[in-house]
Order: C-alpha cells, then structure tokens, then sequence
C-alpha cells in the first residue's frame, strides 16, 4: 500500500511545474489569512468553506495537468458549445439575483455558465485556429471574432461587465497572438472609439454609467455609487508603508468596506500589510504571468502556444483589474483577486487554467525525455 501511494505521488510531482505550484500554493496562504481577516470580525466564519473551495480547486488543477494537452484539446468544441447552450438557457429562463440574471437552477445546485466561459473560450478560439493553422486568411480572423463575440454579448445583457469583459480579453489575446494584422487591431481601435457614444447610451446600464462617473468624482455619491472606492481608498491608504498588522485593520474591523472577503479584499490585505505588503503581491502574480508566459513561448504546438499565453495573460487581466477598481483608478465591475477572494466558482475556474499551463510544461518535459 506504502509503495502505491509513493508511486502514485511521485506520478503526480512528475506532472506538476514546481515554480508555478509554488506561487499559487503561496496566493492560496495569503488567500486563506486574508479572508479570514475579513469574516471573523463580522462573526462569520468563512474559513472552512474557502479551505474546502481550494481542496477541490487543487484537486481539479492536478487532475487536469496529468493529462496531454491533445487530450485537453478534444473538449474545446463540446465545451464551448456546452457553455454556450447554458448561456442561452440563462438569457431565456435564467434566474435573477440583485437585478442580474446570471445563473441557472437545477435544484438544490445553482450554476453560472459565465464561468464555465472564461476557459472555454481560449481553449475553443486556440484549437479553431490550430485546425486552420497551414491556411489562415481574413476570413478565418472574421470567424473567430464572431465564436468571441457571441457568449461575450449574451454576458453583457445578464448583465455582467467585468465577466464579458475577462471572456473578451481572453478571446482576443488568442486572436492576436495568432498573427491578427496590427492595421486591423487599430482600425478596431479606432471604431470601437468612434462607437463609445453608442454604447454610453444603448448599452450600458444606468448603474454601470453611475459607476463610470463615480470614478472621476467619488464625492458626487458618497453613499451610494461612490461608497464603494472611497472606503476602499481609505483602508488602502491608513495601511501605510508597513501596515497596522494582521487583524488589526480598523475599517476593515469596523465593517466600512464593503464586499471585503470577495471583490473587495485587496484593500482589507492592503489595510494591514502595507505599500511592502502590496509590493510581495504583486511580484507573485508578476512571477505567476512571467512563468504561464515563458511556458507559452516554450510549447510545441500552436494550440498550446496560444492557450497558455491568453491564460498567463487573463491571470494578469484578472488581478490588474481587481487592484485597479479597489484602488480607484478603474471602475468598479465584479471581477475577484486571482486565489485570493472568497469564493469557489472563479477559484476552480482559475485552477483549471494552472492545471492546463502544467499539463502544457510538464508533458513537453516528457516527450524531450
């Protein structure tokens, strides 16, 4: 028994990308201590639930990097056309929590297919054009824009900016990276500048132009669309260079920030831990984005290259604008900090992109053997 269960971990330590294991192991700790931070003052333990989140998170992240990345490819079409039904099923007869229709019921078990797409969409646009690799035109560029455009929609009329916004980011990091003309990236540029009007007034919610507005002028409604980054802002900056220490956090103790174990927690570790703080924060997730990106640039093939590259840059995406709008230098949208939220939809989605970065490393490490 003994000598099965070594073999199986050493099976397992031969499918895993110690460096990039590492760094997430270490978000995970700060994760688990800054979540805790946040919930146990309000008297509500949320510390068990998120442990048990990352068991599985890591339990899904090791399966996936044990298998081939011909194998991962395989689930690309079903899995998009899976998320892409279960969007359509949301759109139709969805339900709706706090305005927003972004799940779907079956049961005791609530889905949010929007999730499911954040993955599905590189791993779909990657193997797309991996199959039109040797004859790539225009028009294979103008179809790849429309499989992105689509689910990106029907996410923005839930609605739901900051998701629709990470499923566009990552579709077109895949795009670009597959040789999409820089004349044509900025004539999007230019017409997605020309039509800011248009989606200013059709498009956008009410609450999200709210938002917008807030950012330049906080103080406009500072109980309503403001509060969220003025009491952020606050903690951030009471933090200090060394911060006033674990636990110790005034406005996070005294329930002034708002949504502080979920999208918010970057200011609830910002209030405690510092500017120094901040500064080891960012150089694991610059180290998590610098390894996904040389991982990228080592694979074999042109559906690895693509997907782990859109990955390594959504992580970036994911935390770039997290920090932002806690920060009050972007608006705010729901997007959580990558391993360090609460929460275990984004959580697994996150650990089963890692999971494809190892298994992209790690089975290239193989073959060369």
């Amino acid at each position: 028994m003994l000598s099965y269960l070594e073999r199986q971990a050493s099976r397992i330590r031969a499918h895993l990308d110690m460096p990039l294991f590492t760094i997430v192991l270490l978000l995970m700790g700060v994760g688990l201590a800054t979540v805790y931070s946040a919930t146990q003052s309000a008297g509500v333990n949320r510390l068990d639930n998120q442990i048990i989140n990352m068991l599985i998170a890591l339990a899904i992240m090791l399966a996936v990097a044990q298998a081939a990345p011909q194998k991962i490819m395989r689930f690309a079409l079903p899995l998009y056309l899976v998320a892409l039904a279960l969007l359509i099923g949301v759109a139709l007869f969805g339900v709706s929590v706090n305005g927003s229709r972004r799940w779907l019921s079956f049961g005791l078990i609530r889905i949010q297919p929007s999730e499911i797409m954040k993955i599905a969409m590189p791993m779909m646009l990657a193997w797309f054009f991996y199959r039109h690799e040797s004859e790539l035109k225009l028009k294979h560029f103008a179809i790849a824009m429309g499989i992105l455009l689509l689910p990106t929609l029907l996410i923005l009329k839930q609605p739901d900016l900051g998701t629709s916004l990470l499923i566009g980011a990552a579709g077109f990091f895949v795009i670009f990276f597959a040789g999409l003309s820089w004349k044509i990236i900025l004539g999007a540029l230019l017409a997605a500048i020309a039509a800011l009007p248009l989606v200013w007034n059709f498009v956008l919610h009410d609450y999200q132009r709210r938002r917008i507005l807030t950012l330049f002028d906080p103080g406009s409604d500072p109980l309503g669309a403001g509060y969220h980054i003025i009491q952020s802002t606050i903690a951030i900056g009471s933090g200090g260079v060394f911060g006033k220490g674990w636990l110790d956090g005034t406005q996070t103790r005294l329930e002034f920030i708002p949504e502080k174990h979920t999208d918010f927690i970057f200011a609830v570790f910002s209030e405690e831990w510092g500017l120094l703080g901040n500064c080891v924060l960012l150089a694991l997730f610059i180290a998590l984005v610098g390894r996904g990106l040389m991982i990228a640039a080592a694979a074999p093939t042109l559906f690895s290259r693509l997907l782990a590259a859109a990955i390594s840059l959504i992580l970036f995406i994911y935390a770039f604008v997290n920090m932002g709008m806690v920060s009050g230098i972007l608006p705010v949208v729901g997007v959580p900090l990558p391993f360090i939220s609460y929460g275990g939809t984004a959580l697994v989605t996150l650990a089963l992109g890692i999971g494809i970065l190892m298994s992209i490393h790690t089975h290239r490490m193989l073959v060369k053997k």
